[in-house]
């Protein structure tokens, strides 16, 4: 049985998917042909090079939110804007949790996605139907930051492994000097089997610190 013809959009949704089971380093022009039974030269009929890869697998993940958040239809007016801006981001998440090394892929590109900027564009209608200014709607998409795409930076992942109830010795060592933080890891630290991350259960965190923002925006609106 023939393949499918070769287009760009068979090429970038074939580097999601080798992204999805090895990381974005396995994403290489040769290894893209091997999945695509072609030569790697003819790849390059639809993509230039490793870097336009990348930016057309972030217009592939943006087009994937903006789907998923389209499915969810929720009144926006009003007061209703928190609960609206809650869910379309929170179904951002959603894609970007089934695609792990998305978030980075994103940030490192130069140029914005076209889909990327239709999220963000209905973000900000939402927020428009809210009541929100443009001026307000431009502070709220600076302190939601990478949270409107469903990701947010961590300050760091002190975690090394399953927690014993046996006392870290790494952190006895810091204890005298950062006696403040040292504390606080002792007290909050688990091994949650169910965090997508790793150490901490960082789907309660985002939703923590989305939440935060929400709450103030909705203040100053």
């Amino acid at each position: 049985m023939s393949r499918p013809a070769l287009s760009r959009d068979r090429v970038l949704r074939a580097a999601v998917q080798l992204a999805d089971s090895g990381g974005i380093s396995a994403v290489t022009m040769r290894r893209l042909a091997e999945e695509l039974g072609a030569e790697a030269m003819s790849l390059y009929h639809h993509v230039a090079n490793k870097e336009q890869v990348l930016d057309g697998v972030v217009d592939v993940i943006g087009a994937e939110i903006n789907e998923a958040a389209a499915r969810v239809t929720l009144p926006s007016r009003g007061d209703d804007w928190k609960k609206a801006a809650r869910v379309h981001i929170l179904a951002a998440r959603e894609v970007l949790l089934r695609h792990p090394w998305a978030p980075g892929v994103i940030e490192s590109r130069k140029n914005a996605s076209p889909a990327v900027l239709l999220h963000m564009d209905a973000l900000v209608g939402i927020m428009r139907d809210g009541g929100f200014s443009n001026d307000l709607c431009h502070h709220a998409m600076h302190a939601l930051g990478s949270r409107a795409l469903g990701f947010s930076q961590e300050l760091f992942d002190p975690g090394g492994g399953p927690t014993t109830g046996e006392p870290d010795p790494v952190m006895v060592a810091m204890a005298a000097r950062l006696p403040h933080l040292v504390g606080m890891l002792s007290e909050v630290a688990h091994d949650d089997p169910e965090s997508t991350i790793g150490w901490c259960d960082d789907q309660t965190e985002f939703e923590f610190g989305l939440d935060i923002v929400l709450d103030g925006l909705d203040r100053l609106r």
